[in-house]
């Protein structure tokens, strides 16, 4: 197990692991670390976290100093350069006639690259593009196409159900989700009602799933044959939430409700179905 820091370079960001070295770091303070991309400031928000060296890229990079004041200004004036820069190339694109939508520009915390994300629908020769950029910055220039839900999560916005997206407010990574999980869900299957901002099926629909999946092995299917005391039924209904069996009885003409407990205590099921 080795000691680690976890620091984020944008807001819901992904975390990154650094060796603090000597630093005292303490949570939500900003440190300068080196990366893949150069020098760069992020923000500490996991200190003291063991981790196994598995988990790790070794050999790990330490940090290079707690960030200063000079520091937090220098991030600010990039962040301005960055609005300049973003309808430079605004423009360039409209120059060269790309089928391209510009959704961000960052510089690094050195200034030693541009950064530019951009969305299309398929590929794109922007090579002149970038020549003329390059002659504009002097500096290094990248372009990185990405998808819509990056998108969204750049920009922000508000979901269906009122509040902030959860990509741009605290998810760190999208994982899948699929059309399977609306169904578990016995969500209506309109596109309309079960997408984001982004086009595609919302992140929430993940967060019950795993509830929904072991809720689902546990209860009996919609149309499965069950014997009950009044008499031989069928599952009409569930909910699953609540973890209730709607069973009809056709001899008797009449719904009766069980709670899966009672399916157990009853012997109607057994309870190494639930496991």
């Amino acid at each position: 197990m080795i000691k680690v820091i976890g620091v984020r370079f944008k807001k819901a960001g992904k975390i990154y692991y650094f060796d603090p070295a000597e630093h005292n770091v303490s949570k939500n303070s900003y440190v300068i670390v080196e990366t893949v991309r150069g020098i760069e400031f992020g923000k500490v928000v996991l200190t003291d976290k063991l981790v196994d060296e598995e988990d790790v890229v070794l050999p790990l990079k330490q940090v290079i100093r707690i960030a200063t004041e000079e520091d937090k200004q220098t991030v600010f004036e990039n962040q301005k350069q960055a609005e300049k820069a973003f309808q430079t190339c605004t423009d360039k694109i409209k120059e060269h006639n790309l089928d391209m939508r510009l959704v961000e520009a960052e510089y690094t915390f050195d200034r030693n690259k541009v950064i530019f994300y951009f969305t299309a629908d398929g590929r794109v020769d922007f090579r002149n593009l970038v020549k003329n950029l390059a002659a504009l910055f002097k500096t290094r220039i990248e372009l990185r196409q990405i998808g819509v839900r990056d998108e969204a999560k750049m920009l922000g916005g508000i979901g269906p159900c009122g509040r902030m997206l959860c990509c741009s407010t605290f998810l760190g990574d999208f994982e899948p989700v699929s059309i399977k999980m609306a169904k578990d869900q016995n969500l209506s299957l309109n596109p309309a009602k079960i997408s984001g901002l982004c086009g595609r099926l919302m992140c929430c629909l993940k967060y019950e799933n795993d509830d929904y999946e072991k809720a689902k092995r546990e209860l009996p299917d919609i149309g499965e044959s069950i014997k009950v005391p009044f008499g031989d039924g069928k599952v009409v209904g569930l909910n699953i939430l609540e973890k209730l069996v709607q069973i009809e009885i056709p001899d008797k003409e009449r719904v009766i409700e069980y709670t899966l407990d009672e399916l157990i205590d009853e012997g109607i099921i057994s309870a190494q179905a639930t496991e």
